[in-house]
C-alpha cells in the first residue's frame, strides 16, 4: 500500500523569493507599492483611545488560478471583512469596515506579482482556490503604548492559506511570529526582520500569533508594516480538506 504523508503546514521564505519576482518590474512601480503603507487610515475597530494599527483591505477573484493561464486579479466590490467568533474571539461576528486599497495598489503590477508568487508557493494543494483577500497593515508603538499585531492572541483566520509578508520593520523590538499545531503546541517561531521575508501557512492546520510590538531601545517610535494575503474558495461549501502529499 502506498504510504501517504501530510505536507508541512507552513513555509518560511527568505526575502529572495519576492525580491526576485519584483525585480522584473520597474523600480518606480515597486516603490509606489511599498510607499503606499504611509497612507493607511487608522483601524476604527480597536476600541483604544489612540490608534496603533492602520490598514486597508481589498478582495480579488483569481482568474487563471487553476493553471489554465496567467493568474490575473479581478477586483471584487468593496465589502466588510468578517470572521466567525470561533476563529476570532475579539472581533469575530462583527462586519468590520476597512478603507479600500488605493486604486494604484489594487491595479498595480507589484501586488499582482506578489499574489501570483505566493499562490505558486502555498504549502498544499490550491485546487478550488479562486479568491484572495489583501490586507495592508501598519502597527506602531511608542514608549507609552505598545502595538498589538494580533490582539486576539493565538488564533486562526478562517481561510485556507494565509501569507504574511514583512514590508518594513523600523525601530521595533518584539513582534515574534509563532505558529502552533491545533493543540496549541509551538511548532515554529521567527522574528521577521528583512523586508519581503515571508511566512505562508495552512490556516486549517496551524494556529498563529504575534507578540506585541515595542520600540527598540533608544527609538521614540516603532513601525511594523505587513502585507497579509488570504487565499480561499468563493464557494463556502467547497471541501476544505487540506489534502495529502
Amino acid at each position: 500500500m502506498e504510504r501517504r504523508t501530510t505536507a508541512p503546514p507552513f513555509t518560511h521564505h527568505d526575502p529572495e523569493l519576492l525580491t526576485a519576482a519584483l525585480a522584473e518590474l520597474p523600480g518606480a512601480a515597486v516603490r509606489a507599492f511599498t510607499d503606499s503603507w504611509d497612507d493607511l487610515p487608522a483601524d476604527s475597530h480597536l476600541g483604544t483611545a489612540a490608534p496603533y494599527r492602520f490598514r486597508r483591505y481589498g478582495r480579488f477573484r483569481l482568474l487563471g488560478a487553476d493553471g489554465t493561464g496567467p493568474t490575473a486579479l479581478e477586483p471584487l466590490p468593496h465589502a466588510p471583512f468578517f470572521q466567525d467568533r470561533s476563529v476570532n474571539k475579539v472581533h469575530g461576528g462583527v462586519h468590520r469596515v476597512f478603507a479600500p486599497l488605493a486604486e494604484t495598489v489594487a491595479a498595480g503590477p507589484a501586488l499582482r506579482t506578489v499574489v501570483r508568487t505566493l499562490l505558486d508557493h502555498l504549502p498544499g494543494p490550491r485546487a478550488g482556490i479562486d479568491t484572495c483577500g489583501v490586507h495592508q497593515i501598519r502597527v506602531v508603538a511608542t514608549p507609552d503604548a505598545e502595538g498589538h499585531p494580533a490582539p486576539e492572541g493565538v488564533h486562526r483566520d478562517g481561510h485556507w492559506y494565509v501569507a504574511q509578508v514583512l514590508l518594513r520593520r523600523d525601530g521595533v523590538h518584539g513582534a515574534e511570529s509563532r505558529l502552533y499545531d491545533l493543540d496549541e503546541r509551538l511548532v515554529h517561531r521567527a522574528t521577521l526582520t528583512a523586508p519581503l521575508e515571508t511566512i505562508v501557512l495552512d490556516d486549517r492546520r496551524v494556529l498563529h500569533g504575534v507578540s506585541p510590538v515595542r520600540p527598540a531601545p533608544g527609538a521614540r517610535r516603532g513601525v511594523r508594516d505587513m502585507l497579509l494575503v488570504d487565499f480561499f474558495p468563493s464557494d463556502p461549501t467547497h471541501d476544505t480538506d487540506p489534502g495529502r502529499a
